[in-house]
């Protein structure tokens, strides 16, 4: 799953989707397209657009939902929750001292 998660966020565009869909969730893939056409001028095709989404998905970062013959995109967080904790360290009790 981590290494779904790290390839999903290496490319550059996957992750401007990310920042489009925090803005706002449940986003169809038409404004996902416009968005990031007029906003970040990408030239990027309705195909690539969906091929990304579909690593994005594969990864547990975007979750969809079908409302009749529209399919909502939305951010999910938990994996990012899960790698951060993966790695943080507990908080020690008490202030250390450093010694000279």
């Amino acid at each position: 799953m981590a290494d779904d998660l790290f390839k999903a966020l290496a490319d550059p565009t996957r992750r401007t989707i990310l920042d489009e869909l925090t803005e706002k969730s449940g986003q169809t893939l038409f404004e996902i397209c416009a968005r990031l056409s007029m906003k970040h001028q990408l030239g990027i095709s309705r195909q690539g657009v969906s091929q990304h989404l579909a690593v994005l998905e594969a990864a547990g970062l975007v979750e969809t939902r079908r409302e009749g013959r529209y399919k909502f995109h939305d951010l999910n967080t938990a994996p990012l929750r899960q790698i951060a904790e993966r790695w943080l360290a507990p908080d020690p009790s008490g202030p250390t001292e450093s010694t000279p």
